[in-house]
């Protein structure tokens, strides 16, 4: 599967695939005279390394050669402002009732009519690392944003001879245009009366697989971006696009057991992908924060190469430090020996990143191609013991459409949002541009017709006491062998539970009952909201409410 560069002169027009006005605004900046395409990685390490601000550590890249780039290679160290998380207020999606296309169309002419002035790099990428499912992605940035493209074209798969053979025997979506996105990280907005947002604008028109990125200088926008246009493109050809985590246990009795974990930064997904279990299992990665799943076969595909992950957890000396290709957002000093080397655990700002190779994970895979076995949905619902199987699919599905956790420094709230609130993201991923209805008929199918498990983990606390990583990690050991011992829960059909020593739910306590009710009150609100938020856009078909509604009456019967 590949996306469509080159057009024919009868496919070129008014209402035909690729041709909308957003997306002709944006695509027509990448072939101006002031536009240096940028075809390598070392071009692109180079432009970094030069560009103004970059502190070039002395921390080699490790195996840099197999990612396109020299021996001698040094690992890049690049800082923003203040705002170093994604900023989900900023977000304007074609297609939504709430947008104003005509004045965002205006807002992006003029933002590509001043960037003239500017020299600009175009640069391309894979998304999808299988012939079943790649698409071509183009970034447009301006010159002094050269860490930007550089991690980006890292993140994502560079057009290398294994890739682009590869991608050359994909077969060719007629009706699917390449992902093309313009951006200007210097972008102001009250420069224009036209502007949307004072100083910020991510501007999507995924059905035509475009957007503008203004104003974000944070790498985390950029990815998620590339990705939000990708997932569109992967759900209209049937797949479930997936913002998690998944990995293969090999099994000593010859099994496989594929677990795929569905959270927001912070919850643990990225920990539960990369556990190693003290080298009790063989275990393979696929990803731990995007990729998609075939809804026929129930494989699945990875759709990056490398890992975008918080520098917090791996102080100086840390093993893991040994695959960094980029940081973000950490300070550097000198160590004993005068080399500069970075300083991670968060010191200068909260959510320090870098690009860690794929090296990180030594059995990592771009397809799993046994089917997915288990799906679980990690929360941060204080009402929820550490772990409960959800038996109905309708349940299954409705529980990952209220999937409830709370924010993390991964993003930049819009001011008065309490960042310690309880909040639903329907299946753990804000970059949904698609029907949330797709979403949840999706995952229905796999519990219901691919017989996938599905379990929810609360990685948080329970009524006031921390479930510890030891906690959820010995309960996902006793699911992968086999060994877990769940039992029906109290009075609802089709939820039960394993009794995990210091957890256990008191159904006689009248604050947990009320606790429970309130947090699944919330869930039925949330689907009710649904029917009307976006003009009824993410309405759920009605079994979700049914669903929701059944625990609900259940917990009343107590």
């Amino acid at each position: 599967m590949a996306t469509k560069t080159y057009y024919k002169t009868e496919e070129i027009g008014a209402n035909k695939p690729g041709f909308s006005r957003t997306r002709s605004i944006i695509e027509a900046a990448f072939y101006g005279n002031n536009v240096t395409k940028v075809t390598t990685v070392k071009e692109a390490y180079k432009l970094a390394k030069a560009s103004p601000g970059t502190i070039v550590t002395d921390i080699p890249v490790y195996k840099g050669e197999e990612f396109g780039l020299e021996p001698d290679t040094k690992v890049l160290l690049f800082n923003d402002g203040p705002i170093t998380g994604r900023y989900a207020a900023a977000r304007r999606i074609v297609g939504d009732p709430d947008i104003d296309k005509e004045r965002l169309d205006k807002t992006l002419m003029n933002a590509v009519y001043y960037t003239r002035f500017k020299k600009l790099y175009h640069a391309e990428a894979y998304i999808g690392l299988n012939p079943e499912f790649m698409v071509k992605a183009h970034l447009l940035i301006p010159e002094g944003d050269e860490n930007i493209m550089y991690s980006w074209l890292l993140n994502f798969q560079y057009l290398s001879t294994e890739y682009l053979k590869m991608y050359k025997d994909s077969k060719v979506l007629p009706k699917e245009s390449d992902i093309y996105i313009f951006s200007d990280p210097f972008w102001k907005g009250t420069r224009y009366v036209e502007a949307a947002d004072p100083e910020y604008l991510t501007y999507f028109d995924p059905e035509n697989n475009c957007a503008a990125i203004l104003g974000m200088k944070y790498f985390g926008e950029f990815k998620k971006g590339t990705l939000t246009l990708a997932w569109a493109i992967a759900n209209r050809q049937g797949y479930v696009s997936c913002h998690g985590g998944q990995k293969k246990y090999k099994l000593k009795d010859g099994r496989n057991y594929v677990a795929s974990f569905f959270g927001l930064s912070g919850t643990g997904k990225s920990t539960l992908t990369h556990a190693k279990h003290n080298g009790k299992y063989d275990v393979t990665i696929l990803h731990d924060d995007a990729f998609i799943i075939n809804t026929e076969t129930c494989s699945s595909i990875a759709l990056e190469p490398t890992y975008f992950d918080k520098t917090n957890d791996y102080p100086a000396g840390s093993p893991d430090n040994k695959y960094l290709l980029t940081v973000q957002n950490c300070s550097a000093t000198l160590d004993e020996n005068g080399k500069v080397v970075i300083v991670t655990e968060d010191i200068r700002n909260g959510n320090g990143r870098a690009i860690k190779s794929k090296l990180w994970s030594p059995n990592r895979v771009d397809k799993i191609d046994e089917p997915v076995n288990a799906i679980f949905w990690l929360m941060k619902d204080p009402t929820l013991p550490p772990v409960v199987k959800l038996k109905g699919a309708s349940l299954a599905s409705a529980m990952g459409a209220t999937l409830a956790t709370k924010r993390s420094s991964a993003e930049r709230l819009a001011h008065g949002v309490d960042p310690n609130a309880l909040v639903v993201e329907p299946y753990a991923n804000p970059f949904r541009t698609h029907k949330l209805s797709d979403d949840y008929n999706k995952f229905k199918k796999l519990v219901a017709d691919k017989n996938v498990d599905c379990y929810i983990l609360n990685t948080g606390e329970f009524m006031g006491k921390k479930v510890k990583p030891q906690d959820t990690l010995g309960i996902l050991e006793k699911i992968v062998d086999g060994e877990a011992n769940f039992k029906p829960w109290g009075p609802f059909s089709d939820i039960e539970i394993l009794e995990w020593d210091g957890f256990i739910p008191d159904l006689k306590d009248p604050t947990y009952l009320e606790a429970l009710t309130n947090r699944m009150k919330d869930r039925v609100e949330f689907i009710k909201s649904r029917e009307t938020f976006k003009g009824g856009k993410d309405k759920l078909p009605e079994d979700a409410l049914e669903a929701i509604e059944k625990v609900l009456k259940e917990v009343s019967s107590l």
